[in-house]
């Protein structure tokens, strides 16, 4: 096993090099000018662009700014914001943003992990009954409308209407990432409640569920401790994957719930050709999706003995 997260974290290695380059040259690709952007409707004096593209490499070809960009990374420094923050570090943004997005996503993960988990077992124990059938129709009807529409729906019914949950903001604490977290989760844990009502299903219908049930072994027992445990695999794979989708995904709920997260500082630097900390924050998310994949690889062996690692 030892030998195994080794080779995982060398491979880590390639992936997030690969990952920032290409988002990288994306930046590098867009047409326009960052640097004359900065003065707006008053261009820069070219002696001033001058001192501002030397300072940060911009005239430079492309592998040459990346290599000086991950040499820097290397030494902790994700560099300055151009346009954003104009002088900040990308490091110090995130940082101020981070504990935002970090929640809302938590919160959107809980949910996912209880209601799709829940609905999906729900519906594989209960097939072809009334359960069932809403369970399978709730989630096409989810996976069916867009985001920004469910969450402008839930803001009106649970917040103008009901009036139980803020709408905007971050004042009223966690209380105030309840709605937002649904909302960002919706799509996923309808994914997730039919992922799991499948893997099952098929694991009910199996010869070492029915050699079991002919043991005498109850219910309670032959499915949660032997049908459900090797159905968690597709599971928790789906989990991993998702956990990027989650963080992604938040500059669509951020932006309806007025929450100033990483989202919307990722989504202000693509607009203004801010690439160091669009960089910035890529090179964060790809470590964090690798780093769950990486979990998960090691909890296939928890969820089931029969797999094992040299």
């Amino acid at each position: 096993m030892g030998r195994y997260i080794l080779r995982r974290l060398l491979q880590m290695i390639p992936v997030v090099i690969g990952a920032t380059f290409l988002i990288y040259a994306m930046n590098f690709a867009l047409p326009g000018d960052p640097v004359r952007a900065l003065g707006g409707e008053r261009p820069l004096p070219d002696e001033v662009q001058e001192q501002i593209r030397d300072r940060y490499n911009l005239d430079d070809p492309l592998l040459v700014q990346y290599g000086k960009y991950m040499g820097n990374v290397l030494q902790g420094d994700l560099g300055e914001s151009l346009a954003v923050r104009r002088g900040s570090d990308v490091s110090d943004i995130i940082a101020d943003t981070w504990p935002v997005t970090a929640r809302l996503a938590l919160v959107a993960f809980a949910f996912e992990i209880v209601i799709g988990i829940g609905a999906g077992v729900v519906a594989a124990l209960r097939s072809g009954s009334f359960l069932d059938n809403l369970v399978r129709g709730s989630t096409i009807l989810i996976v069916s409308v867009p985001i920004f529409v469910i969450g402008l729906v839930a803001q009106i019914v649970f917040g103008l209407r009901l009036g139980v949950l803020p709408v905007a903001g971050t004042a009223q604490g966690w209380v105030s990432y309840i709605l937002p977290g649904f909302v960002l989760a919706a799509i996923s844990l309808a994914y997730l409640s039919r992922i799991t009502r499948n893997s099952l299903m098929e694991n009910l219908r199996a010869d070492y569920v029915r050699t079991a049930t002919a043991k005498g072994l109850s219910r309670r027992r032959v499915v949660g401790r032997h049908a459900l445990r090797n159905s968690m695999i597709p599971v928790v794979t789906f989990l991993a994957f998702d956990l990027g989708t989650l963080l992604s995904g938040t500059i669509v709920t951020e932006g309806i719930f007025n929450l100033n997260g990483i989202g919307g500082i990722a989504f202000d630097a693509i607009r203004q050709q801010d690439g160091t900390v669009v960089v910035g924050i890529v090179t964060m998310f790809v470590l964090i999706f690798v780093v769950a994949n990486l979990v998960v690889d090691i909890l296939y062996a928890v969820l089931d003995p029969r797999i094992r690692y040299d």
